[in-house]
């Protein structure tokens, strides 16, 4: 008897999380097929994952490569688009069962509203969805009956430890920080920090923004917003602790005191193959851990003086309405910026506390209203750079 397999969308295919959610289907072929891949403007990584996973539909987002991938893929009779936009229209029309979000940034927020329009669904790793719309993303949610499973690995990690338990029997949830490349460091010591140093990352490979936001410890304050919109808590309920071996990914603790926590070598294949075969646990030959070779963990308070953005994150998530959305789309900016050079590394949360300053607060906003804070937060933080 032959065994129908889960249909995967992955939106940013080309991507850590993306490649990554590929070689999970390839290890997993007889149960997943791919659907639908996008990318933004890897369109030569793409054409050749188009080839080798043969999706119904691909959709390259920078326009100007839509006829260098169409005359590759056509033949082989692959659907092409091309445009933010077609991502979108795509949810509406794609047979995947379940549609992993690895956009990078601001640019996974209509593509996952689609989705969830269209009852599809959401393995999410694109955190900046839930940090800017968390409100009206968890209302549609419930109005179309539709499950987020979280994939960054903190995430999945609270969803893991709350399986089986109910949401208002937590006490609070601790999420794990390994402290990025600049643990322990003094403002003093970050002045002048270069590109290449904060890349390099102690534990986990990741695309260049989170890598940065990492080393900001923006990655957690941006963490700690979508833990509030998962799992409905307010932010007393939810705490970051250093932990610098990542071999604890996070933590439950109860109103009885007990505490879970979810334990396993820094590896996203873990949280990705997890999110495709929710509710079952499919059996994988990643690798083990070896607690002969670990001879410690242990566990440090976060410094949110030095590390000013998780202190922003948490402002951010205290003032509510827009102002979350300020603070991602000027972190977008500034770590661009911080990429090419422009600005030094303590600018980087020096110009999200400006842009949080001067962009227009708006209590109860629309997704209009995220689109054009969103755009007015990009404007001023550009008139800040200049």
């Amino acid at each position: 008897m032959s065994i129908e397999k889960k249909r995967i969308a992955i939106l940013g295919s080309t991507g850590s999380i993306g490649t990554q959610a590929l070689e999970i289907v390839s290890e997993q072929e007889n149960l997943l097929q791919v659907e639908v891949l996008t990318a933004n403007k890897n369109a030569d990584l793409l054409i050749e994952q188009a080839i080798k996973y043969k999706p119904n539909h691909v959709v390259i987002a920078d326009e100007s490569q839509y006829l260098k991938v169409k005359d590759v893929l056509d033949p082989l009779d692959i659907k092409v688009f091309a445009g933010n936009k077609a991502i979108e229209e795509l949810m509406e029309i794609t047979e995947a069962d379940v549609v992993l979000t690895a956009m990078v940034g601001y640019s996974g927020l209509l593509p996952t509203v689609k989705a969830i329009q269209n009852k599809k669904r959401i393995a999410l790793a694109n955190k900046e969805t839930l940090v800017v719309a968390g409100e009206i993303i968890t209302q549609l949610c419930a109005e179309h009956h539709v499950d987020i499973i979280p994939v960054d690995s903190e995430h999945s990690a609270i969803f893991q430890c709350l399986v089986g338990e109910s949401l208002d029997l937590i006490d609070r949830v601790i999420l794990t920080a390994s402290g990025g490349p600049f643990r322990g460091k003094k403002r003093a010591d970050l002045e002048q920090v270069t590109k290449a140093q904060a890349l390099k990352h102690p534990n986990w490979s990741m695309g260049a923004k989170i890598t940065i936001d990492s080393a900001t410890l923006m990655n957690k304050g941006l963490e700690v917003i979508e833990a509030k919109w998962l799992f409905g808590l307010n932010q007393k309920q939810i705490d970051v602790v250093v932990h610098p071996q990542s071999i604890i990914h996070s933590m439950v603790e109860f109103t009885d005191g007990s505490i879970k926590a979810q334990m396993g070598l820094p590896d996203m294949k873990l949280p990705i193959h997890y999110a495709f075969f929710f509710p079952e646990r499919k059996k994988s030959d990643f690798p083990r851990m070896d607690f002969k070779q670990i001879s410690q963990l242990s566990f440090e308070m976060p410094d949110p003086e030095t590390f000013r953005n998780l202190a922003l994150a948490y402002e951010a998530m205290e003032k509510g309405g827009n102002m979350a959305c300020i603070l991602n789309a000027a972190n977008e900016v500034a770590v661009e910026a911080f990429l090419q050079d422009k600005i030094k590394f303590l600018q980087i949360a020096e110009l999200n506390e400006k842009c949080m300053n001067q962009v227009s607060f708006i209590q109860k906003p629309s997704i209009q209203d995220y689109i054009i804070t969103d755009m007015e937060t990009r404007r001023i933080a550009q008139q800040l750079l200049s």
